[in-house]
């Protein structure tokens, strides 16, 4: 019997925001220990490079290929430097998973303009920068897949407007590449989590509050960052080589159930 080849065998990946916010496994971290332990050669990027460091530590430990550089994706020069780096380390680009944002629960009568202008950028042009020097290089090799993160408060109601407008403006951007960039060989689709249980939530989820989000499931679990990497390494492996322009749910079947109400708790 030959040997199961691996998934991601051969394939470069940069994954951004892939440190973790605190102890434990966020969805960067546990999509670029997947796409490692996969055969993918992985670019860590983060705004603090220690918590790049600390998935690095972890992937070597497994035999894996990766990484790390400090960037800023809201800034265009280093995005432009983020992709001249992997091609420069690794010499192509095959993957590149847009995994960076944050939540912010404000209303729009809340939310002051410059916080509005701070979140917008990093939830969503930072994929939009990532992407427009990834491309590029993606073709010149033949294409690549493109994730992007988004979340379910993109297609509902949520108690945090810019939230919400920028995981839609996701979604909206992802059907908008998929369009764009499929005839060049580029796959760009996204994920869209539910109430994933990362270090990034976890400071503020008391043990009632997560009982609530698992019960707001049809299937009466939480999710955690590993369900999100195991949909990113399918986005980003040949399995998926005629899938563009999706939205692929991770939320338990959440957003199927109309007695669903949310709480501040949701948002992931």
């Amino acid at each position: 019997m030959n040997e199961k080849r691996l998934r991601l065998e051969g394939k470069v990946a940069i994954v951004t925001g892939a440190g973790s916010r605190g102890e434990g496994v966020g969805n960067g971290k546990a999509t670029a220990t997947l796409f490692a332990r996969e055969g993918a050669s992985v670019l860590l990027a983060d705004m603090e490079i220690a918590r790049a460091n600390e998935t690095l530590q972890g992937i070597e430990a497994e035999g894996g290929i990766a990484s790390t550089i400090k960037v800023d994706v809201t800034n265009d020069d280093d995005c432009s430097q983020l992709v001249e780096t992997v091609i420069e380390r690794y010499g192509r680009l095959d993957i590149l998973d847009n995994n960076v944002g944050n939540s912010f629960r404000k209303s729009v009568t809340e939310i002051d303009p410059d916080e509005w202008d701070n979140y917008m950028e990093m939830n969503l042009k930072s994929m939009v920068l990532t992407s427009r020097h990834a491309i590029p290089r993606m073709i010149e090799t033949g294409g690549g897949s493109i994730i992007n993160i988004a979340s379910i408060a993109g297609v509902r109601a949520s108690k945090a407007a810019v939230y919400t407008a920028s995981k839609a403006g996701v979604i909206g951007l992802t059907i908008s590449m998929a369009a764009d960039h499929g005839r060049e060989g580029i796959r760009v689709n996204a994920i869209a989590p539910g109430a994933v249980y990362t270090p990034m939530v976890s400071w503020r989820l008391s043990e009632e509050m997560r009982a609530h989000r698992k019960n707001t499931t049809a299937l009466g679990t939480e999710g955690t960052p590993w369900d999100v990497a195991w949909a990113a390494v399918y986005l980003a492996s040949d399995e998926s080589r005629w899938v563009t322009g999706s939205i692929l749910t991770v939320d338990g079947g959440s957003s199927i159930l109309s007695r669903h109400a949310y709480t501040d708790a949701e948002i992931t």
